[in-house]
This record gives C-alpha cells, structure tokens and sequence, in this order.
C-alpha cells in the first residue's frame, strides 16, 4: 500500500470520531479489521474498544487468529494483535484461550546483528487481561507464575507480578513474597515485588521491603527505596526518614529522598524541606530535586525559597531555580 492510500485510511478511521456509534462507523471498523496493514488493523481495534462497540468482538477475535499465522511476515512488531488484546480486555472480553495463546507467544524478528523478540508487550498485556478471565484462580496463577519464573523479558515478569497482584490473596501474597526473596537478574522485577507486596498487605510489607533497603545488590536498594516512596500509608515515610537518617549508602540516601517526591504524604514534604534547611549541599541538592518533583511542590515553593534565603548558597539557588522551572 502506497502512503497516500495509507493516509487515507487512516484519516478515513479517525473521521469515525464524529459519530462513534452510528451503523456506519461499525461498518467500516469490521471492514478495517478484515485489511492486511498490521498497523491499519492497531488502529481499527483500538477505535472498537474506544467505542465500546462490543458488537466487534467476534472481528477482533478473527483478526487476531489471522496475525497469529506467519506472524513475522503478517504482523510485524505485533502491532495487530498489541491493539486487539487491549480492545478485547476493555470490551470485557473473557475467554481465557486468546490470552492464553498470547501470554506464551514469541516473534523473533531480524535485527542488526541477530534477532529480536518483539512480542513482550503482547504477552504483558496477555497476562493483565487474563486476570478478568472465570477461570480457577490457581488456574490462572499457575499460568502467571510461569511467565514470572521463566519468561525471558523482563517487562513480561513485571507485567505478570502485576497480574498476580490483582489476584489478590494469600497466595498470590506468598508467590511475590517467594520472588522477591529469590530474586530476579533486573532489580526492576524485584521493584514491582515489593511495589505489588506492600498495595496487598501494607501492614505487613513495609518492614519487609525496608529490609531490601540493605540487600547485597544496590540497584534492588533503590528499587525498595521507590516501593516505599510510592506507598501511601505514614509508617513507610517514617521508616524511610529513619533509615535516610542511618543509611551508609550515599546512593541509598539520594534514593530516599527522591522517592520521598513521589509521597502523597504531606510529612514526606515537611521532611525534605527539613533537609534542605539543614544538611550539607549534597542532601539538601537532593531534596530539592525530590520536592521538585512532588505535588507539594507549589505549596513549598515559597519555603523553600525563603530557607535557600538564608542559607545564602547559589549553587543551591540555582538547582532551586532550574528544578522548579520545569
């Protein structure tokens, strides 16, 4: 297909933006899902679950088994069946054999030097969408586990954890529990362990992952600083102080500090400002990076301001000045 005609479609899909419901619009989506063009497809599938057009499922479905079939060559970069797993999942599709086929799918495509899997944000999706499916739970956590425990990407492990999570228990609890004690070769998936631990069982997993805080890998440190940052309940701010407080890792410390940013918790803003009155240039350079980027950040601007006044420090001003401009 030539690029005038490619643009032409696609201008032709977006053009249904005026009349989302109308007969027509689900004529040309069931048309557009039937075309070659991957991306075309992407497209068409994302205005049906835009739409709610649940009438469309039976197409979206078809499409899918067809970009299945000598997937390196019909869909390449897995744009169809990408666009089609997220419409079917927010349509409320839940009949678990496509996301089945989808969660353990891989598409090595040509690359400079070798091949590369381009279908890892095929099988995360898979694996959030299956967790709508009625299916057993242990049925579905032993699908999930898999992808967590072998599946070579790593975003894939970490959209699994996320699935599992969803399913909330006291399994799902012990498995994330099992993993991040384990470990992960990328510190990312033990991040999202701990991130998913602690939205399950606050009361439980905030002492655990602040534990992590001292693991022998230092990126797995920082990872558990940002869990904890991320967390809304006052306890995890009041350890992360503590443990800024005693922490030997200057990395550790810088790492607290801009997660404490990332906190709902107006006392995680009082503790930076606190910092930037009264530690030395590095932390409280810090702790303006971490404010900065907080949602207190116009509340604070004004204090900060004035503490910088005093400690009369341009090196200070001028980060001050350049992260609050952003």
């Amino acid at each position: 297909m030539g690029k005038q005609a490619f643009d032409r479609k696609m201008q032709e899909l977006e053009s249904l933006r005026a009349d989302p419901s109308s007969p027509v619009t689900v004529t040309r989506l069931r048309a557009a899902l039937k075309d070659r063009g991957n991306f075309l497809v992407s497209k068409a599938a994302a205005l049906a679950g835009e739409f709610g057009l649940k009438s469309l499922i039976p197409d979206l479905t078809a499409a899918f088994d067809r970009f299945m079939l000598d997937a390196v060559k019909n869909d390449p970069q897995c744009w169809a069946k990408n666009g089609i797993v997220k419409s079917l999942k927010d349509l409320g599709y839940n009949e678990p054999e496509l996301f089945l086929r989808g969660l353990t799918h891989i598409q090595l495509e040509p690359v400079w030097g070798g091949k590369e899997d381009t279908a890892t944000i095929l099988r995360g999706a898979c694996a959030l969408a299956l967790v709508t499916c009625p299916r057993p739970r242990l049925e579905l956590l032993g699908h999930l586990s898999d992808r967590v425990a072998i599946d070579p990407a790593k975003t894939v492990r970490s959209d699994a954890v996320r699935a599992i999570a969803q399913l909330s228990g006291p399994d799902s609890v012990l498995l994330l529990r099992f993993k991040a004690l384990h470990g992960d070769q990328d510190p990312e998936v033990i991040g999202q362990c701990l991130l998913s631990l602690i939205g399950m069982a606050p009361r439980d997993y905030i002492a655990f992952t602040a534990d992590f805080l001292y693991a022998p890998n230092p990126e797995v440190r920082l990872e558990a600083a940002a869990a904890l940052g991320q967390c809304h309940e006052p306890k995890a701010i009041e350890i992360l102080k503590e443990r800024w407080q005693a922490h030997p890792d200057a990395d550790v410390k810088r790492a607290i500090l801009l997660s404490l940013g990332a906190s709902r918790e107006p006392g995680a803003a009082e503790f930076l400002c606190s910092v930037i009155q009264d530690a030395r240039f590095d932390d409280a350079a810090n702790a303006i990076r971490g404010l900065a980027s907080s949602r207190f950040r116009d509340e604070y601007r004004p204090r900060v301001a004035a503490v910088l006044a005093q400690r009369n420090e341009t090196r200070l001003r001028e980060i001050f000045d350049r992260e609050f401009a952003r």
